[in-house]
């Protein structure tokens, strides 16, 4: 990376206030830079280190005006840190440069690959696998019969995606995830034992998704699981069989959906919130670390928290009368004793 302020400052739209030509050949976090990087500004517990910090430009809101003077040159946009992923993703990308298939890695001859693909050491591609342009399939991946995925890809390490699962365009998924594992479905019988019950569906991951590192995504009994378009879910999260994950959705870490569970558009999961089977998610609610969803939400963008979920005001009040009642209890025995000694039986 090496860019002039100005030139970072007309490819952001934005506004200069500074030296123009200074030039920029890293990033670094505001507290921790140096003469050369770029850093920047979006929360204001960190104002106190745009006066001192010796990074050579800073990206700061439209809004923000200096208390006082600041050494570095600054470039004001509509959202700071929105323009520093941007600088991110175009200039510190290492998938790049990736191209080719490499050695000990195995390709089925009917699969399909795009143009600008990378294939790892030590991945196998299956029968009739289509991958799109510009993907880039890191190593020990393994993808299975008929799986799909789109282009401008990034499938980390060690991913596992059974047969017929469809990846979307521009989606990235970490390392350790099995996308496509049977469903969590057995049928109890007469003596107690579990009969499982065959997974023949698939799952869908739509277009700019993103999966963190060791999550499990359960192919449906039948029809699909699907994670609609711009959904972001974090590490060590278990989406089960037949779940419709909506679109711009985000589910932190540990969280566990179960089976045929849906979600609506731009939910959000705390984290280790357990969601119960069958059961809807209107849009837009949001769900507290740790909460429990027993029941289907028809309203829409709340906020909830507990277990069982309530609305998040009566669940913070609910818990500030549960702190005091060692304090009530302590009040009631003494004027129960009091009440004995008035009046003896």
């Amino acid at each position: 990376m090496q860019i002039s302020a100005g030139q970072l400052c007309d490819l952001l739209n934005g506004s200069l206030e500074g030296d123009s030509a200074v030039i920029i050949f890293e990033v670094a976090k505001i507290e921790e830079g140096k003469e050369g990087a770029l850093s920047f500004l979006s929360n204001s517990k960190y104002e106190e280190f745009v006066y001192n910090t010796k990074s050579s430009v800073v990206l700061v809101n439209k809004s923000f005006i200096p208390a006082k003077k600041v050494k570095a040159t600054l470039i004001k946009v509509d959202d700071a840190y929105t323009a520093f992923t941007i600088i991110l993703e175009k200039f510190s990308n290492p998938n790049t440069d990736l191209l080719g298939i490499e050695t000990q890695s195995y390709v089925d001859p009917s699969a399909i690959l795009g143009d600008a693909v990378y294939i790892g050491f030590a991945t196998y591609v299956s029968k009739n696998v289509n991958i799109g342009q510009n993907s880039k399939i890191y190593p020990q991946v393994f993808l299975g019969r008929n799986v799909k995925v789109g282009s401008n890809c990034i499938i980390y390490p060690g991913v596992k995606i059974y047969e017929e699962c469809i990846i979307g365009d521009n989606c990235i998924i970490h390392g350790g995830t099995v996308i496509g594992s049977d469903g969590f479905g057995f049928a109890p019988q007469p003596d107690r034992s579990y009969k499982k019950i065959p997974q023949t569906g698939n799952v869908i991951i739509e277009d700019d998704v993103e999966i963190g590192a060791n999550c499990a995504i359960d192919r449906a009994t039948m029809g699909s699981t699907i994670i609609r378009k711009g959904a972001k879910i974090d590490n060590l999260v278990q989406v089960a069989h037949n779940v419709d994950i909506g679109e711009s959705c985000a589910i932190a870490g540990q969280a566990g959906v179960a089976g045929s569970a849906k979600l609506g558009k731009y939910c959000v999961l705390g984290g280790q919130v357990a969601v119960t089977g069958h059961i809807v998610v209107a849009d837009g609610n949001q769900f507290g670390g740790q909460s429990g969803v027993n029941a289907s939400i028809a309203d829409q963008n709340k906020k909830w928290f507990g277990t069982p979920v309530n609305e998040l005001r009566e669940s913070l009040q609910s818990l500030a009368i549960q702190r005091r009642l060692p304090e009530m209890l302590k009040r009631i025995e003494e004027l129960e004793k009091k009440m004995e000694n008035k009046f003896p039986q």
